[in-house]
């Protein structure tokens, strides 16, 4: 079973297994707010892990990690956007999403991000918007799965963002 757990010191090794699998595979950690910092100074990476005032760059947020209870292993993280600023409303959308990458094709972004709609819905946020890179299909189809229609493509430097809105009925 999945479940969204906000990061405490019980779930020290649960991070620190994901983030070193996450590091020597050599490709970048998503979402942001889990890289940010060095998740081995624990105590600064769990302050860093949630934006509570907006700072004109950066909007308040909510960092999870996708807990499976019955393994007892993060397969992955959430970070949600409470609202959008500019920047997030072109590229980059209130959820950002990523499975770590021996989890991967196994059903487990779909679920996590169905797990990030109802926080998503306990925030009061109606209208969420994902995207994702054009060439990123695995998740575009997570995010159509979650119900998510695509509003357009637009161009960030050399790549194209996909930008799907997902209506939630509260």
């Amino acid at each position: 079973m999945l479940k969204l757990v906000k990061l405490e010191e019980k779930y020290r090794p649960q991070l620190n297994d994901m983030m070193d699998e996450w590091t020597s595979a050599d490709e970048k950690i998503i979402p942001w707010a889990i890289r940010k910092c060095d998740y081995h100074d624990f105590p600064a990476y769990l302050v860093s892990l949630e934006i509570r005032e907006s700072d004109g760059k950066h909007v308040p947020d909510s960092t999870f990690f996708c807990l499976d209870t019955d393994r007892n292993i993060f397969v992955g993280a959430v970070n949600i956007r409470h609202f959008l600023n500019e920047r997030l409303l072109q590229t980059g959308g209130h959820i950002g999403d990523g499975i770590r990458p021996g989890e991967r094709r196994k059903g487990y972004g779909t679920k996590m991000v169905a797990l990030a709609l109802e926080e998503c819905d306990r925030l009061g946020i109606r209208d969420v918007l994902m995207c994702c890179n054009r060439d990123n299909i695995a998740s575009a189809r997570t995010i159509i799965k979650n119900g998510g229609i695509l509003e357009n493509e637009v161009a960030d430097g050399d790549t194209v963002i996909q930008r799907y809105w997902i209506k939630r009925n509260l």
